[in-house]
């Protein structure tokens, strides 16, 4: 289905043998190591029963196609103790070299600490949250052939996501280590390696065009050399075959520090997702209140999240916010990638802007409840719960 593999992607028959052996020997562990992530139960008609419109009035194979890091995250729970003794400042992400990362990931492979491997990476999440409420998807990213890339090219079969060939032989795949402590902060070391890659020779047009929305990660525009190269090709797909173009911000460092191919981006966008501070880095407000109303004037449509204070949308010229739902949060991990996710599904099948938005904001009251960037099962019972 996709365009002719790139030279690093191309195999040897050798190489595809070895790797098919490695997929058959990687499924055993993974039922180990990893957690049934996904509400696999869903049957082909199961967003046809949740939408109002059904899925014959559709006329591309895709709601979504994702863009971005394809990154196994690795959830580690420790008390406050343990967690000090790391030095790490609470609540950072911070990018580290591939020894250092597995310097640290040996520390508590150590037989006590419960290590839970789940595919993931910022758009990937929303991706699978599409899915799981029984909406369509596709992926574009990069992993290695090494366990973790075998775990995430097994694990996105399984949750029926078309991500194509994303194996480059001999790299190694990008993975997070997210440690959750007792106050729901998440603090993570992130190694990029190979998903960092990602560049526009890797962009699969076929899945593009066959989506109704193309989906970009903010963390891609990082990789000035190679990630905006890739976003560039990919809107420009989009662009020329009525596909629609979603962004997220995803740091505020993003449109900060990358401002103005952000900015590029967003220009050629018909929605963003980002978070209030977020919305004040992209507009270059002074507040909150002035960034929305920037914000306006930059893109058609946009969702901004603020925590406590709910959600603000912007949708096909309504406006309107959705307040947020009373939670207990465990961990935050994944709040925004499951809104927006739950969001693009929603308009994809049948619903109104205000319908999914309601459903998406139930939904990250759901997934901040528990330990994990996405709900293991029970999405589309949540969604009928509250649209």
């Amino acid at each position: 289905m996709s365009n002719e593999a790139p030279k690093e992607q191309g195999r040897t028959t050798g190489d595809s043998r070895r790797l098919r052996h490695n997929l058959r020997l990687v499924n055993s562990y993974t039922k180990l190591l990893s957690p049934r992530t996904a509400d696999r139960s869903r049957s082909d008609t199961s967003a046809e029963l949740l939408s109002g419109t059904t899925r014959e009035h559709m006329s591309k194979k895709f709601n979504v196609c994702g863009l971005g890091n394809a990154v196994v995250d690795i959830f580690l729970e420790l008390d406050e103790q343990a967690f000090g003794q790391l030095g790490f400042e609470r609540g950072t992400m911070r990018l580290v070299e591939l020894d250092e990362q597995e310097s640290l990931l040996e520390k508590f492979h150590d037989g006590e600490h419960d290590l839970k491997l789940v595919s993931g990476g910022s758009v990937a999440n929303s991706i699978i949250a599409t899915t799981q409420l029984g909406g369509t998807g596709a992926f574009i990213g990069c992993v290695g052939d090494d366990r973790y890339g075998l775990h995430y090219a097994e694990e996105f079969e399984q949750l029926n996501i078309d991500i194509g060939n994303p194996v480059l032989v001999g790299e190694r795949t990008g993975t997070c280590l997210a440690i959750v402590t007792p106050d729901a902060e998440r603090t993570m070391r992130t190694c990029l390696a190979v998903s960092s890659k990602l560049a526009a020779r890797h962009v699969d047009a076929q899945r593009i065009i066959d989506s109704e929305w193309l989906f970009i990660e903010g963390y891609v525009f990082a990789n000035p050399e190679t990630g905006q190269g890739a976003i560039r090709e990919a809107i420009k797909i989009a662009k020329q075959n009525d596909t629609k173009v979603a962004l997220t911000a995803s740091d505020g460092f993003i449109p900060e520090v990358f401002g103005d191919a952000f900015r590029d981006a967003l220009q050629e966008s018909d929605l963003v997702f980002c978070n209030a501070p977020e919305s004040v880095a992209i507009t270059r407000a002074e507040n909150t209140e002035e960034a929305s109303k920037r914000l306006a004037d930059m893109v058609p449509n946009s969702v901004v999240t603020d925590g406590e204070n709910g959600a603000f949308v912007r949708y096909a010229g309504d406006a309107f916010h959705v307040p947020a739902v009373q939670s207990q949060p465990k961990d935050l991990t994944g709040a925004g990638d499951m809104f927006a996710g739950a969001f693009l599904f929603g308009v994809t099948n049948g619903f109104t802007a205000e319908q999914a938005a309601r459903g998406a904001n139930f939904l990250c009251h759901k997934v901040i409840s528990q330990v994990g960037a996405r709900l293991s099962s029970g999405a589309t019972d949540y969604w009928k719960e509250v649209v």
